[in-house]
């Protein structure tokens, strides 16, 4: 079933789900050795290839070639492994804007056998506090110009017992920088198990408490052998960019996995704006990237503005669906299509997509070699073609949660259930319809509005709010609160900036409400429901 471990710590194995609630997986595609280090793959082997002299990282002003970052990543295990008593099987959270050290804190935590954590710097103490947790995170590596809420969470942790600070610009100043200066440049890998777990991918935007994904070191390389190589068809000279975060699966895999696979470079930034972007493509060339529908947009603009983006051949649009109207655009606009893909965190990276040799607008496409999806009810049985019903998926890579209820409503029958509305066309292509549940995606951001509504409630001159995604030309959807106030406060606009404060003191700030109206009543069931569908209706 299982194949051997090198983890000491046992943790993450004894905290799988039991084996029978484990989707189905199809690997027959993949054969990789029992052993196999991921990290090990995407560094010293691509050196021992001829890689060594090539450009992997460019990030902060400053190129990194393979050779680099094999030597730095070397160094940096030695430190986690001699300082800071890091054994195989121990969590080790990072949290960093995109930057190449933070790839390569990754990295070298992944050398040491660690089970990685990577997360955004918009979180606050009290949201890693929940991840440290679940997860029983020991020792945290931190950008230093992001210490203040890691240090808070660290005040009172049970778990977390060392923050390590790292210099996430090109300067190497600050602690672990100065520990790894005196490392050899050589070190002997944990020969870790390909079915030792890897990584730890906490799902963005779920209530209550967080979930984990569980993936394995072989799953890590399976994105790469198999969507990369097939849908992207990645080359030596490809130069990746892109706007997610490495702390999500989707950026990780597009700004690292890809590119250090196959001897390809990846650019990385730490503000990811649509304007930044262009200007990086311009300057480097690139020309693979990763980002929304909505930036999409913004680049489509600059064209038409004199901006040269024509060294980009593949545009992967994922996050949020891809309006016809932005895929029509951009063809007229590069003669190649955007190709808009479904990932999700569970199944680790995209498993629908669109081919540059087969797009359509309107559509997400077909399964990924190894993976098949059908559309079901809530009986799990298949609907006629042209149905909207739920997205069962099964195939490489699956959902795994750590010591988690939910598992069993995300896997049934063997089949991974994502929680989207899709309709599967005479042609068999997929089409994306709506979420199932009430997640806003606000410019490929997922937020959970009873989040937000509940940062809102703790303000003292909430009394009640329902909080829903808006239509949103810019964003997709914004989040938009509805409020009514207590006895005695003033609606003003005065009132609405406090309560938009407010929400950003308390969680990640992209989640704040974009809008927010106030009102005498929200609208209820009989038994004192509130109908957010209601409020989606009323036109504002």
């Amino acid at each position: 079933m299982l194949g051997p471990s090198a983890h000491i710590d046992d943790f993450s194995r004894k905290n799988l789900p039991p084996f029978q609630e484990w989707p189905e997986l199809h690997t027959y595609n993949f054969q990789y050795p029992d052993y196999l280090n991921a990290a090990v793959e995407l560094t010293d082997a691509m050196v021992a290839k001829g890689f060594g002299d090539k450009t992997a990282l460019i990030g902060n002003g400053r190129r990194r070639t393979y050779k680099e970052l094999s030597d730095w990543t070397n160094r940096l295990a030695h430190v986690l492994v001699e300082d800071y008593g890091i054994v195989p099987g121990n969590r080790v959270l990072i949290r960093s804007a995109n930057n190449p050290a933070m790839v390569a804190c990754w990295l070298a935590a992944t050398k040491a056998g660690a089970v990685v954590i990577n997360t955004m710097p918009m979180l606050r103490a009290g949201e890693l506090t929940k991840i440290v947790d679940k997860a029983q995170v020991s020792l945290a590596l931190c950008d230093n110009r992001l210490m203040d809420d890691m240090l808070a969470c660290a005040e009172g942790s049970k778990y977390l017992k060392r923050v390590v600070a790292f210099d996430g610009t090109a300067n190497h100043d600050a602690e672990l920088d100065y520990a790894a200066l005196d490392k050899p440049v050589q070190f002997e890998a944990i020969k870790t198990g390909r079915d030792d777990v890897a990584l730890l991918g906490f799902t963005s935007g779920t209530t209550g408490e967080p979930k984990a994904t569980m993936h394995f070191h072989r799953d890590l390389l399976m994105i790469a052998d198999g969507y990369a190589k097939e849908v992207l068809n990645v080359q030596p000279e490809d130069i990746f960019v892109g706007s997610p975060p490495l702390a999500f699966t989707f950026g990780l895999g597009g700004l690292a996995v890809f590119p250090l696979r196959f001897g390809a470079t990846a650019a990385l930034l730490e503000q990811a704006s649509p304007p930044n972007m262009i200007k990086l493509i311009e300057t480097y060339k690139a020309t693979i990237s990763f980002t929304a529908p909505t930036a999409y947009r913004v680049m489509l603009q600059a064209m038409e503005d004199g901006a040269d983006l024509s060294s980009l051949r593949v545009a992967v649009a994922a996050g949020e669906t891809l309006p016809a109207p932005i895929y029509e655009a951009w063809i007229k606009a590069t003669g190649k299509p955007l190709l808009d893909g479904i990932g999700a965190t569970e199944m680790l990276h995209i498993f629908i997509s669109n081919r540059l040799e087969d797009s359509s607008p309107g559509s997400t496409g077909k399964p990924v070699s190894g993976y098949e999806a059908k559309i079901v009810d809530d009986n799990m049985q298949e609907v006629p073609r042209n149905t909207v019903g739920r997205l069962a998926v099964r195939g490489p890579t699956g959902c795994r949660y750590l010591s988690d209820k939910r598992q069993q409503d995300y896997v049934r029958d063997g089949w991974n259930l994502t929680g989207d509305a899709f309709y599967q066309d005479d042609n068999g292509y997929f089409h994306f319809a709506a979420r199932n549940d009430d997640m806003i995606i606000s410019a490929g951001y997922n937020i959970a509005g009873p989040e937000v509504e509940a940062a809102l409630l703790a303000h003292p001159d909430v009394s009640e709010c329902a909080v829903i995604g808006a239509e949103d030309e810019e964003r997709g959807q914004r989040v938009q609160a509805y409020i009514v106030l207590q006895k005695g406060a003033v609606q003003s606009d005065e009132m609405i900036k406090r309560l938009q404060d407010h929400v950003k003191q308390l969680i990640a700030p992209y989640k704040y409400p974009r809008r927010i109206l106030f009102v005498d009543a929200l609208p209820k069931t009989p038994t004192g429901k509130i109908q957010r569908y209601l409020l989606k209706t009323m036109h504002h």
